[in-house]
């Protein structure tokens, strides 16, 4: 659906840049405002999609339209998303279990079903809104909607994820993630008995051309992704297994355990129509993270305990 070179949606650790989508014939005449919801990464309606629209900060190959404009082959669609003032954001006395903090960063625990920053509609209840409460400052790199944020994982992950309480902390931070020195391993249940004890899954990942709020293996308009896993206890029906992100993709994990017939038990995008095992979001827990210091330089790592809904099916699991 979009061409990498130019109109990859830009959003995550390098900061808040637009949307551009290039429109491919399986989506022609397709309403303005009906693409641009479907297409988005956020988390937001219709009718704000509409108002954007009517303020002009959608372009159609570079002319403001109106909502009821219909797609063509080839279009290319822009959508600057505007930043809430920042009274909208508001912090919030949210618990946070901090692993780590000093002045340059925090590395909190975030649990499953916790979204990480605010999104036009949805301004309350972030890791976000925790820290504006818990920190006195935090780096303005990633704008009103994303203060401190160096990366993320998703709503229904649970785990280790960390946050830079300034600029020059979070351009370090950053990085490091771009070099892909930061360590990061997942835990993960996932559908199945692999058959091997470890492996590396190698294959690009982009949009999927038939639902644009998924991600799939595919050679079009697609990023380089790498996912090293070992298998940690085998169930029979299902498998424990740890991964280690080498690159960051969207979905990736989820991505690539669907792609070698794996999928993560509990995940509702990627693991459907699958058959047995579940739980409430998927079974993937960020448990490590490991990175140098923005100031002094030393190489910290820090490991959290699988989280005990994932631990009660493990239990369950084991005493079949």
């Amino acid at each position: 659906m979009t061409d990498e070179k130019n109109v990859q949606p830009q959003t995550g650790d390098e900061g808040r840049e637009p949307y551009i989508w290039r429109v491919e014939p399986a989506h022609a005449k397709d309403r303005i405002d009906k693409f641009i919801t479907e297409s988005i990464e956020e988390d937001v309606s219709r009718s704000q999609v509409q108002l954007w629209i009517r303020d002009e900060h959608v372009l159609v190959n570079g002319q403001p339209v109106k909502s009821n404009y219909k797609v063509a082959v080839a279009d290319v669609i822009t959508l600057t998303m505007p930043e809430p003032a920042s009274a909208d954001i508001i912090a919030e006395d949210i618990p946070l279990d901090v692993y780590y903090e000093d002045k340059d960063v925090i590395v909190i625990n975030k649990p499953r079903g916790m979204v990480v920053h605010p999104a036009p509609g949805h301004t309350s209840g972030t890791v976000v809104n925790a820290l504006m409460h818990h920190c006195r400052d935090l780096s303005g790199i990633n704008g009103e909607l994303r203060p401190g944020i160096v990366h993320r994982i998703d709503k229904d992950t649970s785990g280790l994820l960390m946050a830079a309480k300034h600029d020059r902390a979070h351009v370090h931070l950053a990085e490091q993630l771009k070099e892909h020195s930061v360590m990061r391993k997942y835990v993960a249940l996932v559908h199945g008995n692999v058959p091997h004890d470890q492996g590396t899954v190698d294959a690009p990942i982009g949009r999927d051309t038939h639902d644009r709020k998924m991600y799939t293996v595919t050679e079009n308009n697609s990023k380089h992704a790498v996912t090293h896993f070992k298998v940690l206890e085998r169930f029979g029906d299902a498998t424990l297994v740890e991964l280690q992100l080498e690159t960051g993709r969207t979905h990736q994990i989820r991505v690539h355990m669907k792609f070698i017939g794996h999928p993560l038990v509990g995940d509702p995008m990627y693991s459907r129509g699958t058959r047995g095992l579940t739980m409430n979001g998927q079974a993937l827990h960020a448990m490590t993270l490991g990175f140098v210091h923005p100031t002094s330089g030393e190489t910290l790592e820090f490991h959290a305990p699988i989280p005990e809904d994932m631990e009660s099916l493990l239990h369950s699991i084991r005493n079949r």
